[in-house]
């Protein structure tokens, strides 16, 4: 059984201030052309499908589009729900769609129950917001692992009831212990804990995961495929791609990684503003998306308007001046730099008492806060 292991799409993303739909269109145009020119036997798209819960018309037109070319070549796709999408809003109509060979998984008491793709059951784990599905999946406590861990007791229990030798491969949407995240992911952290360790999905033959955008091999059986696009300039040097997945009937994998399509190469450059000028050795980014950091000591005039003569696709500049540790006059942004919300609002606590940070109840009672606002805000964004 050969796979094509997708996810994190984002349609109706943007790249600071550039419209990548027509790039998203090229995406799926290479999802179609790998299905029909590979013999692929399935596709799966492990979640954020849409950038956000409520897409722009001509996203959701895209992913109109892309399922019914997906359904025409009589390939079965399976599509689970991420956190940025909303799950109601995506799985609407999923049973009539179903017929077409489209299977939307988004509703997590669905968990247990598989696609069936010839003798390979297919599970959907959407991503399990845990404040939100935890009495759904009668899971001990509200956090990342408990949640998946549940799921997982749905899945193996389904697939202890099918016929011996019935291959299995899970869907999910989270984030793995040893995954290397980048800018572009939405923090799903819960409880300051935001990573599951894998073997939350030990007795299944292969877990195909979104949510990180950078590809990668947690181990052989489990991986992400990363998003097709770069979303922030901490991607600059991925390789995007998809996994083609072959499953023999002993259930051992062999994974191919096929290259997307790249729009435009992202370059990060830094340097003095003269510096990034007139260095011949950056000529190779003249054409790329570029996010330039300077570090002139005093703030250069028409920085932008300078390094854009060199580097026309500038669509980020930063400002670091060069100062030694503790500089008091290192800006809020530089100091900030790297810390959780939970961090910086402990060094608050710390700074209004004199030096006396909070105790462990205090701390407990700031990540009970900052976990009940992200939640919310999920909410209130699917609610919309």
């Amino acid at each position: 059984m050969r796979f094509l292991h997708t996810s994190d799409w984002h349609l109706g993303r943007s790249f600071h201030r550039v419209d990548l739909l027509g790039a998203q269109a090229a995406f799926v145009d290479h999802v179609v052309a790998t299905v029909r020119d590979r013999g692929v036997d399935a596709v799966l798209v492990a979640g954020d499908v849409y950038d956000r819960a409520v897409p722009p018309l001509a996203a959701v037109d895209l992913f109109d589009r892309a399922l019914h070319r997906l359904a025409d070549l009589g390939v079965p796709t399976v599509m689970i729900s991420g956190n940025h999408d909303s799950a109601r809003r995506l799985g609407v109509g999923a049973g009539l769609i179903e017929r077409a060979g489209i299977h939307l998984r988004t509703d997590p008491a669905g968990c247990g129950t598989p696609v069936m793709i010839g003798d390979v059951a297919c599970y959907g784990l959407p991503y399990l917001e845990p404040a939100l599905v935890r009495d759904e999946l009668a899971a001990p406590k509200a956090g990342h692992e408990a949640v998946l861990a549940a799921a997982m007791e749905r899945v193996r229990a389904d697939l202890a009831t099918r016929p011996a030798g019935t291959r299995s491969v899970v869907l999910a949407h989270a984030f793995v212990a040893g995954g290397e995240p980048s800018d572009s992911e939405r923090d799903i952290t819960v409880g300051g804990v935001a990573a599951v360790p894998a073997g939350v999905f030990d007795g299944v033959d292969y877990v195909a995961l979104g949510h990180l955008h950078g590809s990668q091999t947690i181990t052989e059986r489990v991986r992400y495929s990363g998003s097709p696009l770069a979303y922030s300039f901490s991607e600059a040097t991925h390789r995007k791609s998809m996994w083609l997945v072959d499953l023999a009937a002993d259930g051992a994998v062999a994974a191919e990684r096929i290259d997307c399509p790249v729009p435009r190469p992202l370059a990060r450059v830094r340097g003095r503003l003269d510096e990034l000028i007139e260095d011949p050795a950056l000529a190779r980014h003249e054409q790329s998306w570029v996010e330039a950091t300077l570090t002139d000591a005093v703030r250069p005039a028409d920085a932008m308007a300078r390094i854009a003569a060199r580097f026309p696709g500038t669509l980020s500049l930063v400002f670091d001046p060069e100062r030694a540790d503790g500089d008091p006059h290192a800006s809020y942004a530089q100091r900030l730099s790297g810390r959780s919300d939970q961090q910086i609002a402990e060094d608050f606590v710390a700074h209004v008492r004199g030096g006396s940070g909070p105790d462990d109840h205090e701390r407990t009672v700031l990540q009970g806060a900052f976990d009940a606002v992200r939640v919310d805000d999920g909410v209130h964004e699917v609610a919309r």
